[in-house]
């Protein structure tokens, strides 16, 4: 089962985002993630119509930041992208009937929604603005896709 990355990269740009000062163009975004402008402009849409950022048409327009980071969390951002699941562990369908599987629902579920509650609920204490500063003060490289970092 192939992974969501898109709360990483979407983290990963709104910081570079914030760096930038100035709104960034749907094609510099899609070569720092080595993705199509149009996967960017669909994720940003929906970031957009969440209130994170929004687009600025035009010459020098692009997307820029509606928010301060410091008032932006991780789970906030999860939730914009969609509220993905963030246990891959799923529960066997294969024999309803069956005891033993019945019994491993009944173990597993309530152990996955406590895990997924408590990552949820840590997501609501971070926010982008602590991450980006946890960066610290050294210069980093733009990811434009000239460089990779």
């Amino acid at each position: 089962m192939p992974t969501d990355t898109r709360l990483s990269r979407m983290l990963h740009v709104l910081i570079h985002m914030d760096q930038f000062g100035a709104p960034v163009t749907s094609e510099v975004i899609s070569r720092m993630l080595e993705t199509h402008p149009v996967v960017v402009r669909r994720t940003m849409a929906g970031l957009r119509d969440a209130g994170y950022v929004t687009s600025v048409k035009g010459h020098g327009g692009g997307w820029a930041l509606a928010r301060s980071l410091d008032g932006v969390t991780l789970r906030d951002i999860h939730e914009a992208l969609g509220s993905p699941t963030v246990v891959a562990i799923g529960l066997a369908e294969d024999n309803p009937l069956c005891r033993i599987e019945r019994a491993v629902h009944d173990a597993l579920k309530d152990v996955i929604a406590d895990a997924e509650q408590r990552l949820l609920a840590r997501f609501g204490e971070v926010t982008l603005g602590a991450l980006s500063r946890s960066v610290g003060a050294a210069v980093q490289p733009r990811c434009d896709g000239a460089s990779r970092h």
